[in-house]
């Protein structure tokens, strides 16, 4: 069995978000200064999360906003981060696309290293992440040698934007039949994120690379880090 976190974030806001304009890939627009400091207070929500790779999209505001994110990190602010031109604006497949193949990187590097085998016990991945992802907390109560349950083969982060993570989540529900939180319904998840929505996920491979994932639903779109509430979806 191989486990790994997926957390998603959409970029901050832009100009063109401020004023409800369908920006799309061919339109390669910054941050605006409310959107700089929605990055920073991710940033700061983030900044004890041990994530193990970074991706981001290749267009200026998602390169701001995942440097604005990782610049408030304690514990991966130097981690190199991968453009992909694949996380950009939704074009069919495309999300299945980058995930198929995250999901063939990890289950490589887990492959090679030992201490992802079968009974490992619990790592400061998932503990990073039950600290302040509340539903994440019973995943990392089953990562244990009692349960027999690995420890997370790695913690990814995603930032990308609205369009592309609506068709990243609907493959997830509708092809892999992601499991949902009882106060999330599908309307919701497949809703536009805010931006710099969180999202987590757990993606649990049982039977190695030749058998479709299991994909469980940790929270959606949380802005905690934006409203200071506590409201988890």
């Amino acid at each position: 069995m191989t486990r790994f976190a997926l957390t998603v974030v959409r970029h901050g806001e832009t100009r063109f978000n401020k004023e409800k304009i369908i920006q799309g890939q061919g339109i390669d627009e910054p941050l605006s200064e409310t959107g700089f400091k929605q990055a920073a207070a991710a940033g700061m929500f983030l900044n004890n999360v041990k994530f193990t790779h970074v991706f981001s999209s290749d267009l200026m505001r998602t390169k701001q906003t995942v440097h604005g994110i990782l610049e408030k990190s304690k514990v991966c602010k130097d981690l190199t981060v991968k453009y992909d031109s694949r996380l950009r604006e939704r074009v069919k497949m495309r999300g299945k696309d980058f995930f198929d193949i995250l999901c063939q990187l990890i289950l490589q590097e887990a492959g090679q290293n030992e201490q992802f085998s079968q009974g490992a016990p619990s790592n400061c991945l998932e503990t990073s992440l039950a600290e302040i992802f509340p539903l994440g907390k019973p995943c990392a109560s089953e990562s244990n040698a009692d349960s027999g349950a690995p420890g997370l083969a790695a913690s990814v982060l995603v930032v990308s934007h609205g369009a592309y993570m609506k068709s990243l989540f609907n493959y997830f529900l509708t092809d892999l039949k992601c499991s949902l939180p009882s106060t999330l319904n599908k309307c919701e998840f497949m809703s536009v994120s805010p931006n710099t929505g969180i999202s987590l996920f757990i993606v649990n491979f049982e039977n190695g690379r030749e058998v479709k994932p299991t994909i469980q639903c940790v929270c959606m779109y949380l802005q905690d880090h934006l409203n200071g509430g506590t409201e988890t979806r």
